[in-house]
């Protein structure tokens, strides 16, 4: 049960920001930042879904989600409250993702999605890294990649 009136609660949900993720986006950046990699900018309004992380030489874009907005099946963080609304949420959520990633693939960009669940486990952080910058790295063979990517994602942290 809500200890606010639904009028409240609408007008606190309002003022959440989609903006700079405190813990999930922030962490990637601090991630990067730490590794030297760089050559990336966030949050490009110019492409679809606006991602979080755009490296635009490589056409490689990263989307950071957050487990309770998208729904992580591996966190299982279900809400306490108005179940089904919420589940329908997460499943619009999951379908605007994939709508949103298929966009971008058959504008030949290569879609990276890493769970905050990734983030906080250093060992799948580090993998999640070591991925990132192999994809980096092999963008002398960009065209390759990037027509595999555009028949199906080549990796997903999940």
């Amino acid at each position: 049960m809500d200890r606010v009136s639904p009028e409240a609660r609408s007008r606190i949900m309002s003022l959440v920001k989609s903006r700079h993720g405190r813990t999930t986006e922030k962490r990637f950046r601090a991630y990067l930042v730490s590794r030297g990699i760089g050559g990336w900018r966030m949050n490009d309004p110019s492409l679809p879904g606006k991602p979080d992380f755009v490296f635009r030489r490589e056409m490689i874009v990263v989307f950071v989600d957050g487990c309770f907005w998208h729904g992580c099946r591996r966190c299982k963080r279900p809400p306490r409250s108005r179940v089904a609304f919420w589940l329908a949420k997460f499943a619009e959520n999951r379908r605007r993702d994939r709508a949103v990633a298929l966009r971008l693939r058959r504008a030949g960009w290569l879609v990276l999605r890493v769970r905050e669940c990734d983030l906080k486990n250093s060992t799948r952080a580090r993998a999640v890294l070591a991925n990132l910058e192999s994809l980096r790295s092999g963008f002398a063979a960009g065209r390759l990649l990037r027509q595999q990517a555009s028949r199906k994602p080549m990796w997903k942290v999940r």
